[in-house]
């Protein structure tokens, strides 16, 4: 039970793959109480990846129930929600759904793709077969038990849930819909795509925006002030992103997960789908984005991490092996070079492990300089501290390894949990509201 004390709190829920987590804050952003439930794995057949919404409202009340009898309830002033990036569904007026929802990873919309890329513009991130307007395409194909009201990502959805109102939206969920978020707003070439079927777009806010007020039957259930703030969210990479602390323009963060992701806080949006790179809207700046398929997935294919750790002590960052790797798990590259031909450079290979060990690290470290690089080419600007997050960025070794080849501070992420940045979101937003409130 968190120390009853002064103060408003602040609610996070993170919708993930695996499970759903909640992180509570105070006003000085510092978490106080977090909690998580597990998610049943998304039904998987071929390229078609979904799940029952359902499953998501049965875990965030399970959570709910777990973290507020925990919490001064009085104190709780607002709630915001993440989830996956181009996760969607379609639901009538009442959010009761009439879909399953298609998984962010979700390959079927191929013939919908094709369609979509005679009409959107070649930096759209509405393109490809993962797309959430592709998704859009395919789920009104299909007969349904009666004509849908509103597309939903999965954090409008269980935000609609909160508050009792539906076909709201967020700017960075809606990027992926065709959302034109330099100009704000839905573009022209929608209308000409969808005809009709341009009333299940959302309307669309910014993140942190104020949705209202708990529904009232939520407020019982729940046991809630009935005034507490339903924010707008956001996807689940942005909101990590916020929770690292990042916040200047400049300031970078990369991923050292299975693969490498780089995103840098930049004063220009940047557009380029030929290396899977867009601009998230966060304010008045832009995170611009782009992933390789680099990172530990190969580590992983020759060394387990308790083999990593123990390799660790041995590595000499300031002497460098020259083995000039580039560490893809596989063919095929996106960026920082656009290549699906690409194969993976891991010859030759030393005989000393720790070598062998060390010269990956060099590859992935080399891949994430180009990475930058490129964003700078393209128009971001050069970062000017990198904060890590991921497994990679609790290894001192690979650590200075970065810092010698990119040359600028390397920061600690503050937080790393997607639930912290969406509860500092809903925070920040309360406070604008207030703000604006006589």
């Amino acid at each position: 039970m968190i120390e009853s004390m002064a103060g408003a709190l602040h609610l996070g829920l993170d919708i993930g793959t695996s499970g759903c987590r909640a992180i509570v804050i105070d006003d000085a952003e510092q978490p106080l109480l977090e909690h998580a439930v597990p998610l049943p794995a998304p039904a998987r057949n071929g390229d078609h990846c979904e799940q029952d919404p359902e499953l998501w409202w049965q875990a965030i009340t399970a959570l709910l129930a777990q973290v507020c009898p925990n919490i001064p309830r009085k104190r709780l002033r607002s709630i915001a929600v993440d989830g996956t990036s181009a996760t969607l569904l379609l639901t009538d007026r009442t959010g009761t759904p009439l879909t399953p929802a298609l998984m962010y990873n979700d390959g079927r919309g191929v013939a919908q793709a094709a369609l979509i890329a005679t009409l959107a513009p070649d930096d759209s991130a509405a393109r490809g077969v993962s797309s959430a307007l592709a998704k859009l395409l395919y789920l009104t194909e299909a007969p349904l038990p009666h004509a849908p009201a509103h597309a939903l990502h999965q954090a409008d959805w269980i935000a609609g849930q909160l508050s009792g109102r539906f076909g709201i939206s967020d700017e960075n969920n809606c990027l992926k819909l065709g959302y034109d978020a330099v100009t704000r707003q839905w573009p022209a070439w929608l209308q000409a795509l969808l005809g009709s079927r341009r009333a299940l777009l959302p309307e669309v806010v910014a993140p942190g925006a104020a949705l209202g007020t708990l529904a009232p039957q939520r407020a019982r259930q729940f046991d809630l002030p009935a005034d507490v703030q339903v924010v707008a969210g956001t996807t689940d990479g942005v909101a990590a992103f916020i929770a690292t602390g990042a916040h200047q323009p400049g300031d970078a963060v990369t991923s050292l997960g299975s693969t490498l992701v780089l995103k840098l806080l930049s004063e220009t949006p940047v557009f380029a789908p030929e290396f899977g790179v867009y601009s998230h809207r966060l304010g008045d700046l832009w995170l611009v984005g782009g992933a390789s398929n680099c990172g530990g997935a190969t580590l992983l294919q020759f060394f387990t991490a308790e083999q990593m750790q123990s390799l660790t002590p041995r590595l000499t960052p300031n002497t460098p092996t020259g083995l000039n790797y580039y560490p893809l798990p596989a063919r095929g590259e996106r960026f920082p070079v656009n290549d699906p031909n690409l194969e993976p450079r891991l010859q030759p290979r030393p005989a000393d492990p720790a070598l062998f060990f060390q010269g990956l690290l060099e590859g992935l470290t080399a891949v994430e300089y180009r990475g930058y690089v490129r964003l700078a080419e393209l128009g971001a600007g050069w970062p000017q501290a990198v904060y890590s997050v991921g497994g990679g960025a609790h290894n001192p070794a690979w650590t200075a390894l970065r810092q010698g080849r990119l040359g600028i501070p390397m920061k600690a992420a503050a937080h790393h949990q997607a639930a912290y940045g969406t509860a500092c979101l809903a925070r920040r937003g309360y406070h604008a509201l207030s703000a604006k409130t006589p």
